[in-house]
C-alpha cells in the first residue's frame, strides 16, 4: 500500500475524528501528513494532533493566541 493510499484511508475513517464534525481535530499516527484537510474541506485544514509537527503547530498558534493579549496591554502602556 503506497504512502498516499495509506493517508487518504486514515483521513477517511471516522475514528481518526473528533466530534462534532465542524470541529474537525484529527489524530492518526499511521497519516503522514502533519497538516490534512477538514472533514468540511470548506472550513480549511486542520493539524494531525499524532504528527510531531502538526501537534506543534496546534501548540504555538494557542500559545500565541494566549499572549496576544497580554502583549498588546504592555505595548499601549
Amino acid at each position: 500500500m503506497s504512502k498516499n493510499s495509506v493517508n487518504h484511508s486514515e483521513w477517511n475513517n471516522p475514528a481518526n475524528w473528533s466530534t462534532p464534525s465542524w470541529l474537525g481535530f484529527y489524530f492518526s499516527k499511521r497519516d503522514t501528513r502533519a497538516w490534512v484537510p477538514k472533514r468540511l474541506r470548506a472550513l480549511g485544514w486542520t493539524p494531525n494532533l499524532a504528527h510531531p509537527r502538526g501537534a506543534a503547530s496546534l501548540l504555538l498558534i494557542m500559545l500565541a493566541i494566549a499572549l496576544a493579549g497580554p502583549i498588546a496591554c504592555l505595548v499601549q502602556g
